[in-house]
Protein backbone atom coordinates (compact mmCIF):
# COMPACT_ATOMS: atom_id res chain seq x y z
CA UNK A 1 0.00 0.00 0.00
CA UNK A 2 1.71 3.24 -1.45
CA UNK A 3 0.77 6.18 1.39
CA UNK A 4 2.53 9.74 1.39
CA UNK A 5 4.35 11.72 4.30
CA UNK A 6 0.67 12.76 5.81
CA UNK A 7 -0.21 9.13 5.77
CA UNK A 8 -2.47 9.29 2.95
CA UNK A 9 -3.04 6.07 1.19
CA UNK A 10 -2.05 6.98 -2.72
CA UNK A 11 -4.09 4.13 -4.95
CA UNK A 12 -5.54 6.37 -7.57
CA UNK A 13 -3.23 7.23 -10.97
CA UNK A 14 -4.17 9.04 -14.33
CA UNK A 15 -2.06 9.28 -16.67
CA UNK A 16 -2.33 11.74 -20.22
CA UNK A 17 -1.80 9.63 -22.97
CA UNK A 18 -1.20 12.72 -24.89
CA UNK A 19 -1.77 16.74 -24.70
CA UNK A 20 -3.59 16.93 -28.09
CA UNK A 21 -7.27 17.63 -27.85
CA UNK A 22 -9.80 17.98 -31.21
CA UNK A 23 -11.87 20.89 -29.34
CA UNK A 24 -10.34 24.19 -28.11
CA UNK A 25 -12.29 24.47 -25.27
CA UNK A 26 -12.12 28.69 -24.02
CA UNK A 27 -11.01 27.96 -20.66
CA UNK A 28 -8.69 25.34 -21.54
CA UNK A 29 -6.51 26.61 -24.13
CA UNK A 30 -5.98 30.12 -26.50
CA UNK A 31 -8.25 29.97 -29.73
CA UNK A 32 -4.50 28.61 -31.12
CA UNK A 33 -4.36 26.23 -29.20
CA UNK A 34 -1.01 24.66 -27.08
CA UNK A 35 2.28 24.59 -28.83
CA UNK A 36 2.19 20.50 -28.52
CA UNK A 37 4.88 18.55 -27.46
CA UNK A 38 7.24 16.93 -30.10
CA UNK A 39 6.44 13.25 -30.33
CA UNK A 40 9.92 12.00 -28.77
CA UNK A 41 8.90 13.98 -26.00
CA UNK A 42 5.64 12.24 -25.33
CA UNK A 43 5.69 8.68 -23.72
CA UNK A 44 5.12 5.71 -25.85
CA UNK A 45 2.40 2.91 -24.88
CA UNK A 46 5.32 0.36 -23.95
CA UNK A 47 6.92 3.36 -21.43
CA UNK A 48 3.15 4.13 -19.94
CA UNK A 49 2.71 0.24 -19.61
CA UNK A 50 6.40 0.14 -17.97
CA UNK A 51 4.91 2.41 -15.51
CA UNK A 52 2.45 1.65 -15.06
CA UNK A 53 3.12 -1.91 -13.92
CA UNK A 54 5.44 -0.68 -10.96
CA UNK A 55 2.59 1.82 -9.99
CA UNK A 56 0.51 -1.57 -10.01
CA UNK A 57 2.73 -3.08 -7.94
CA UNK A 58 3.26 -0.16 -5.21
CA UNK A 59 -0.49 -0.16 -4.64
CA UNK A 60 -2.10 1.88 -7.06
CA UNK A 61 -5.32 0.10 -8.06
CA UNK A 62 -7.14 2.17 -10.25
CA UNK A 63 -5.96 3.49 -13.30
CA UNK A 64 -7.85 6.69 -15.34
CA UNK A 65 -6.80 7.72 -19.27
CA UNK A 66 -6.93 11.37 -19.63
CA UNK A 67 -5.66 14.25 -22.64
CA UNK A 68 -5.54 16.45 -23.70
CA UNK A 69 -8.26 14.32 -25.68
CA UNK A 70 -6.81 10.20 -25.33
CA UNK A 71 -9.25 9.11 -28.02
CA UNK A 72 -7.19 11.18 -30.83
CA UNK A 73 -4.06 8.79 -29.93
CA UNK A 74 -3.78 6.10 -32.62
CA UNK A 75 -3.60 3.02 -30.69
CA UNK A 76 -5.93 3.76 -27.64
CA UNK A 77 -7.83 0.38 -27.62
CA UNK A 78 -5.04 -1.94 -28.12
CA UNK A 79 -2.93 -0.02 -25.46
CA UNK A 80 -6.22 -0.33 -22.81
CA UNK A 81 -5.70 -3.83 -23.74
CA UNK A 82 -2.43 -4.69 -22.59
CA UNK A 83 -2.47 -2.05 -19.33
CA UNK A 84 -5.39 -4.43 -18.35
CA UNK A 85 -3.14 -7.42 -18.97
CA UNK A 86 0.32 -6.57 -17.97
CA UNK A 87 -1.04 -4.52 -14.33
CA UNK A 88 -4.01 -6.89 -13.77
CA UNK A 89 -6.35 -4.00 -12.92
CA UNK A 90 -9.51 -4.94 -13.41
CA UNK A 91 -10.70 -1.19 -13.36
CA UNK A 92 -9.41 0.91 -16.35
CA UNK A 93 -11.24 4.11 -16.94
CA UNK A 94 -11.37 7.25 -19.25
CA UNK A 95 -11.88 10.62 -19.56
CA UNK A 96 -13.37 12.16 -23.11
CA UNK A 97 -15.37 14.91 -24.41
CA UNK A 98 -16.78 11.89 -26.37
CA UNK A 99 -16.58 13.20 -30.06
CA UNK A 100 -15.16 10.15 -30.79
CA UNK A 101 -16.67 7.91 -28.31
CA UNK A 102 -19.73 7.01 -30.75
CA UNK A 103 -16.76 5.05 -33.29
CA UNK A 104 -14.92 3.04 -30.64
CA UNK A 105 -16.98 2.45 -27.32
CA UNK A 106 -17.46 -1.41 -27.93
CA UNK A 107 -14.13 -1.81 -28.99
CA UNK A 108 -12.76 -0.16 -26.26
CA UNK A 109 -15.51 -2.04 -23.52
CA UNK A 110 -14.22 -5.26 -24.99
CA UNK A 111 -10.15 -4.26 -24.79
CA UNK A 112 -11.22 -3.81 -21.27
CA UNK A 113 -12.00 -0.44 -20.25
CA UNK A 114 -14.88 -0.61 -17.63
CA UNK A 115 -16.24 3.06 -16.68
CA UNK A 116 -15.84 6.78 -18.42
CA UNK A 117 -16.32 9.77 -17.34
CA UNK A 118 -17.63 12.54 -20.34
CA UNK A 119 -16.33 16.19 -19.87
CA UNK A 120 -19.57 18.66 -21.12
CA UNK A 121 -20.43 21.81 -20.34
CA UNK A 122 -23.42 22.83 -22.33
CA UNK A 123 -26.27 21.35 -23.66
CA UNK A 124 -27.30 24.06 -25.75
CA UNK A 125 -25.66 23.21 -29.08
CA UNK A 126 -24.96 27.00 -29.91
CA UNK A 127 -23.28 27.18 -26.90
CA UNK A 128 -21.42 24.28 -26.57
CA UNK A 129 -19.89 25.10 -30.53
CA UNK A 130 -18.65 28.64 -28.77
CA UNK A 131 -17.35 26.92 -25.42
CA UNK A 132 -15.27 24.45 -27.66
CA UNK A 133 -14.80 26.24 -30.91
CA UNK A 134 -16.71 24.86 -33.14
CA UNK A 135 -17.39 21.37 -31.23
CA UNK A 136 -20.63 19.47 -32.37
CA UNK A 137 -22.80 18.17 -29.56
CA UNK A 138 -24.86 15.99 -31.24
CA UNK A 139 -21.47 14.12 -31.68
CA UNK A 140 -21.10 13.93 -27.64
CA UNK A 141 -24.33 12.54 -27.25
CA UNK A 142 -24.12 9.78 -29.61
CA UNK A 143 -21.00 9.08 -27.80
CA UNK A 144 -23.35 8.99 -24.45
CA UNK A 145 -25.52 6.72 -25.69
CA UNK A 146 -22.77 4.86 -27.33
CA UNK A 147 -21.51 4.17 -23.51
CA UNK A 148 -24.70 3.12 -22.36
CA UNK A 149 -25.27 0.90 -25.37
CA UNK A 150 -22.01 -1.20 -24.39
CA UNK A 151 -22.44 -0.96 -20.84
CA UNK A 152 -19.83 0.94 -19.12
CA UNK A 153 -20.83 1.60 -15.79
CA UNK A 154 -21.19 4.21 -14.07
CA UNK A 155 -21.30 6.71 -16.98
CA UNK A 156 -20.62 10.01 -15.54
CA UNK A 157 -20.97 13.56 -16.73
CA UNK A 158 -18.65 16.31 -15.93
CA UNK A 159 -19.67 19.60 -15.93
CA UNK A 160 -17.46 22.83 -15.17
CA UNK A 161 -19.40 25.91 -13.73
CA UNK A 162 -18.51 28.75 -15.11
CA UNK A 163 -20.44 31.78 -14.24
CA UNK A 164 -19.69 33.95 -17.86
CA UNK A 165 -21.14 30.96 -19.78
CA UNK A 166 -24.47 31.30 -18.69
CA UNK A 167 -24.77 27.54 -18.43
CA UNK A 168 -28.55 26.06 -17.31
CA UNK A 169 -27.57 23.75 -15.04
CA UNK A 170 -31.16 22.18 -14.94
CA UNK A 171 -30.69 20.78 -18.38
CA UNK A 172 -28.05 17.79 -16.47
CA UNK A 173 -30.36 17.34 -13.84
CA UNK A 174 -33.10 16.58 -16.09
CA UNK A 175 -30.79 14.19 -17.81
CA UNK A 176 -30.66 12.25 -14.57
CA UNK A 177 -34.49 11.28 -14.59
CA UNK A 178 -34.29 9.48 -18.07
CA UNK A 179 -31.04 7.18 -17.57
CA UNK A 180 -28.78 6.16 -14.63
CA UNK A 181 -26.79 9.31 -15.56
CA UNK A 182 -24.01 10.63 -12.66
CA UNK A 183 -23.50 14.42 -13.47
CA UNK A 184 -21.15 16.27 -11.50
CA UNK A 185 -20.65 20.00 -11.46
CA UNK A 186 -17.06 20.67 -10.87
CA UNK A 187 -15.91 24.02 -9.23
CA UNK A 188 -13.96 26.57 -12.00
CA UNK A 189 -10.23 25.78 -11.26
CA UNK A 190 -7.49 28.13 -11.68
CA UNK A 191 -5.19 26.23 -14.00
CA UNK A 192 -2.87 27.85 -16.11
CA UNK A 193 -2.14 31.18 -16.32
CA UNK A 194 1.72 30.90 -15.44
CA UNK A 195 3.01 31.46 -12.37
CA UNK A 196 1.40 31.62 -8.97
CA UNK A 197 -0.70 34.86 -8.75
CA UNK A 198 -0.22 35.73 -12.47
CA UNK A 199 -4.20 34.43 -13.08
CA UNK A 200 -6.34 37.50 -12.54
CA UNK A 201 -8.05 37.31 -9.22
CA UNK A 202 -10.83 39.87 -9.33
CA UNK A 203 -12.75 41.83 -12.25
CA UNK A 204 -15.08 40.95 -15.33
CA UNK A 205 -13.90 37.45 -17.29
CA UNK A 206 -15.44 37.95 -20.60
CA UNK A 207 -14.31 35.68 -23.56
CA UNK A 208 -11.35 37.24 -25.80
CA UNK A 209 -9.29 35.69 -28.46
CA UNK A 210 -7.08 33.94 -25.90
CA UNK A 211 -10.61 32.64 -23.94
CA UNK A 212 -10.92 32.38 -20.33
CA UNK A 213 -8.94 33.64 -17.42
CA UNK A 214 -9.77 32.40 -13.95
CA UNK A 215 -11.30 34.86 -11.85
CA UNK A 216 -13.61 34.90 -8.55
CA UNK A 217 -16.82 36.58 -10.56
CA UNK A 218 -16.23 33.59 -12.87
CA UNK A 219 -15.82 31.31 -9.94
CA UNK A 220 -19.58 29.48 -8.74
CA UNK A 221 -19.12 27.98 -5.40
CA UNK A 222 -20.92 24.14 -4.90
CA UNK A 223 -22.86 25.94 -2.37
CA UNK A 224 -24.70 28.26 -4.92
CA UNK A 225 -24.95 25.21 -7.37
CA UNK A 226 -26.98 22.78 -5.17
CA UNK A 227 -28.87 25.38 -4.05
CA UNK A 228 -30.06 26.67 -7.35
CA UNK A 229 -30.65 23.14 -8.43
CA UNK A 230 -32.84 22.52 -5.37
CA UNK A 231 -34.62 25.43 -5.67
CA UNK A 232 -35.01 25.20 -9.23
CA UNK A 233 -35.77 21.15 -8.96
CA UNK A 234 -38.53 22.23 -6.32
CA UNK A 235 -40.00 24.81 -8.64
CA UNK A 236 -40.73 22.15 -11.62
CA UNK A 237 -41.91 19.75 -8.96
CA UNK A 238 -38.79 16.84 -9.08
CA UNK A 239 -39.11 16.93 -5.62
CA UNK A 240 -36.23 17.58 -2.85
CA UNK A 241 -32.87 17.01 -3.56
CA UNK A 242 -31.65 14.58 -1.11
CA UNK A 243 -27.87 13.59 -0.08
CA UNK A 244 -26.74 10.14 -0.99
CA UNK A 245 -25.82 7.97 1.69
CA UNK A 246 -22.02 7.29 0.57
CA UNK A 247 -22.40 3.12 0.07
CA UNK A 248 -24.96 4.18 -2.33
CA UNK A 249 -23.33 6.86 -4.30
CA UNK A 250 -22.01 5.56 -7.53
CA UNK A 251 -18.41 3.92 -7.63
CA UNK A 252 -16.26 6.70 -7.29
CA UNK A 253 -12.65 6.82 -7.43
CA UNK A 254 -12.86 10.85 -6.35
CA UNK A 255 -14.01 13.20 -3.81
CA UNK A 256 -17.83 13.89 -5.39
CA UNK A 257 -20.29 14.49 -2.68
CA UNK A 258 -23.55 13.10 -4.13
CA UNK A 259 -27.15 13.93 -4.61
CA UNK A 260 -30.64 12.67 -6.29
CA UNK A 261 -33.92 13.92 -6.78
CA UNK A 262 -36.80 11.38 -6.20
CA UNK A 263 -37.38 9.31 -8.76
CA UNK A 264 -34.25 9.89 -10.50
CA UNK A 265 -32.46 6.91 -12.02
CA UNK A 266 -28.92 9.22 -11.78
CA UNK A 267 -27.34 11.12 -9.23
CA UNK A 268 -26.29 14.90 -9.18
CA UNK A 269 -22.56 15.54 -7.62
CA UNK A 270 -20.56 18.56 -6.96
CA UNK A 271 -16.68 18.63 -6.88
CA UNK A 272 -15.42 21.50 -5.08
CA UNK A 273 -11.20 21.90 -4.90
CA UNK A 274 -12.27 25.52 -3.75
CA UNK A 275 -14.83 25.60 -1.49
CA UNK A 276 -14.98 22.32 0.02
CA UNK A 277 -11.08 21.26 -0.72
CA UNK A 278 -10.69 17.40 -0.20
CA UNK A 279 -6.38 17.44 0.50
CA UNK A 280 -6.89 15.43 3.36
CA UNK A 281 -8.30 12.97 1.39
CA UNK A 282 -6.28 13.23 -1.49
CA UNK A 283 -5.07 9.56 -3.31
CA UNK A 284 -3.78 10.36 -6.37
CA UNK A 285 -0.64 10.78 -8.76
CA UNK A 286 -0.91 12.23 -12.06
CA UNK A 287 1.61 11.20 -15.38
CA UNK A 288 1.57 13.32 -17.98
CA UNK A 289 2.13 12.68 -21.22
CA UNK A 290 5.87 14.10 -21.34
CA UNK A 291 6.39 11.92 -18.69
CA UNK A 292 6.19 14.23 -15.46
CA UNK A 293 5.16 12.72 -12.52
CA UNK A 294 3.06 15.01 -10.26
CA UNK A 295 1.67 14.66 -6.56
CA UNK A 296 -0.62 17.71 -6.87
CA UNK A 297 -2.76 19.47 -9.47
CA UNK A 298 -2.11 22.92 -8.50
CA UNK A 299 1.88 22.23 -7.44
CA UNK A 300 4.52 22.88 -10.21
CA UNK A 301 6.73 20.29 -8.51
CA UNK A 302 7.34 17.34 -11.14
CA UNK A 303 9.39 14.68 -11.52
CA UNK A 304 10.99 13.55 -14.36
CA UNK A 305 10.13 10.02 -15.13
CA UNK A 306 10.37 9.98 -19.02
CA UNK A 307 14.13 10.07 -18.18
CA UNK A 308 13.89 7.05 -15.94
CA UNK A 309 11.72 4.72 -18.42
CA UNK A 310 13.88 5.22 -20.98
CA UNK A 311 17.36 4.94 -18.95
CA UNK A 312 16.80 3.34 -15.66
CA UNK A 313 15.26 0.26 -14.14
CA UNK A 314 12.48 -0.66 -12.17
CA UNK A 315 13.69 -0.14 -9.20
CA UNK A 316 14.59 3.69 -10.16
CA UNK A 317 11.21 4.04 -11.16
CA UNK A 318 10.12 2.85 -7.79
CA UNK A 319 12.45 5.40 -6.18
CA UNK A 320 11.01 7.93 -8.15
CA UNK A 321 7.82 7.48 -6.78
CA UNK A 322 8.34 6.75 -3.75
CA UNK A 323 10.05 10.26 -4.06
CA UNK A 324 6.86 12.16 -5.65
CA UNK A 325 4.89 10.47 -2.85
CA UNK A 326 7.21 11.74 -0.13
CA UNK A 327 6.85 15.53 -1.44
CA UNK A 328 3.38 15.17 -2.25
CA UNK A 329 1.74 18.30 -0.27
CA UNK A 330 -0.72 18.75 2.55
CA UNK A 331 -2.54 21.52 0.85
CA UNK A 332 -2.91 23.55 -2.48
CA UNK A 333 -3.24 26.30 -0.26
CA UNK A 334 -5.86 27.75 -2.63
CA UNK A 335 -2.95 28.89 -4.52
CA UNK A 336 -4.17 30.62 -8.18
CA UNK A 337 -2.27 29.35 -11.30
CA UNK A 338 -0.11 27.05 -12.61
CA UNK A 339 2.61 26.80 -15.36
CA UNK A 340 0.70 24.19 -17.07
CA UNK A 341 -2.54 24.51 -18.56
CA UNK A 342 -4.41 21.86 -18.03
CA UNK A 343 -4.58 19.91 -21.41
CA UNK A 344 -0.83 20.07 -20.55
CA UNK A 345 -1.17 18.16 -17.21
CA UNK A 346 -3.89 16.02 -17.88
CA UNK A 347 -7.23 16.20 -17.12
Amino acid sequence: MATDAFGRRIDYLRISITDRCNLRCVYCMPQEGVSWKPYDEILTFEEIERFAVVAAQEGISRIRLTGGEPLVRKGVIDHVRRLCDVTGLERIALTTNATLLSQCAKDLRDAGLSRVNVSLDSLDSEVYSRVTRGGRLADVLAGIEAAFEVGFDPVKLNVVVVRSLGQDLMQFARMTFERPLHVRFIEYMPIGGGAEGSVASGGSCGMDAEGFHWTRDDYVPSSEILESLATNGAAEGLGELMPVARDEAPGGWGPARYYRFPKALGTIGVISPRSHHFCGECNRLRLTADGKLRACLFSDEEADMREVLRHGSPEDIRALIMQALSTKPESHSMRVGTVRQMSQIGG
